[in-house]
């Protein structure tokens, strides 16, 4: 998703793509907070706290921004999170260069993004299997997943409306909630893609209530013979998807044909998703940790080049989704 993201973020109109990336740079860096495990539970919900407070107000407190900078950088082993991390500050000089309009945006983003991440680590109190515990309901599964991209949707509703003209005829709460659906629908493509390697980290997002009806419980998705007995719940979970992917369709519809930017990054991620969601459906080893659900390279690329060569057209792209949409129906 990282390469689709900055394929993405390439085509944003210029005067929104810094707000849209350093939303996103700030989101890498709590998130990356989140999943340090040489740092304990409480000290990594007291860092994420720290990092939601810049937020609370117009004041930064470059104090506990380098404290989390000395605390966690030097524990990442991928060298792009210790860079973003060593960066923080900078970061939010450049938040603190934006206008008082999109500081709010990006505060309400990120206020509530970190609830998410606070979820996370308060739902799911252990690392493996041995500590495996599950969601309780499809209340909790929604929330969650408005949390950690549900108000991405909003944010950037809220965001183009303030920017682009074009947009100016929208009513921006009603397309914030449709955005809000759109957002859920991504999150819960890569819910469903990637529960083999969320129960070996003692996280199953699939809700208890979910499982029940089936006869299942959170440890019985680690043994992969268990997989059609769970085919009617995965069934649903890819059914809520595809009704909130539906709704980011018709949202991407809703923008002027003449902002091709904006359309075809709302197009990439929904096209991208579907095809991931064929994929969960006919994979015979979902529940196979050993096993990663991902659409092939020269999938993407096809996708890039059919959107963008025929200029984001309406009809060959609802076209592309209503064929999908069969197969994964």
């Amino acid at each position: 998703m990282s390469r689709l993201f900055y394929t993405t973020l390439a085509v944003v109109p210029a005067d929104v793509r810094d707000q849209v990336g350093l939303g996103y740079l700030f989101a890498r860096a709590a998130d990356t907070i989140a999943d340090t495990d040489l740092i304990d539970r409480p000290r990594r919900l007291d860092f994420l706290g720290q990092l939601k407070a810049q937020f609370v107000s117009d004041r930064i407190s470059w104090s506990q921004i380098h404290e989390i900078q000395r605390a966690v950088g030097p524990l990442q082993q991928d060298s792009s999170e210790r860079v973003l991390l060593e960066r923080l500050e900078d970061c939010f000089r450049l938040y603190l260069d934006c206008s008082p309009e999109d500081r709010r945006r990006v505060q309400r983003l990120m206020t509530t993004l970190t609830q998410g991440m606070e979820m996370d680590l308060s739902c799911f109190p252990g690392q493996s299997v041995e500590d495996l515990t599950a969601l309780k309901t499809v209340d909790d599964l929604d929330q969650y997943t408005y949390y950690v991209a549900g108000c991405v949707g909003e944010f950037w509703t809220d965001l183009m409306c303030a920017h682009r003209t074009s947009l100016a005829s929208w009513d921006v709460r009603h397309m914030s909630d449709v955005g809000i659906r759109f957002g859920k629908g991504l999150q819960l493509t890569n819910i469903v893609k990637d529960i083999a390697h969320d129960l070996q980290k003692g996280r199953c997002y699939i809700p208890e209530s979910m499982l029940d009806d089936v006869g299942l419980t959170p440890r019985d998705l680690l043994d992969q013979r268990n997989l059609p007995r769970f085919r009617p719940v995965l069934s649903r979970l890819v059914r809520m998807a595809t009704e909130h992917l539906d709704q980011g369709w018709m949202y991407t519809m809703a923008i002027p044909r003449r902002e091709m930017r904006l359309r075809l990054s709302c197009m990439w991620p929904i096209l991208s998703a579907g095809e991931s969601l064929k994929l969960v459906l006919q994979s015979p080893e979902l529940l196979n940790p050993a096993v990663k659900v991902k659409i092939p390279r020269s999938r993407v690329y096809q996708i890039l080049a059919l959107t963008t060569f025929t200029g984001a057209c309406g009809y060959v792209g609802t076209a592309y989704w209503g064929r999908l949409r069969k197969q994964i129906a």
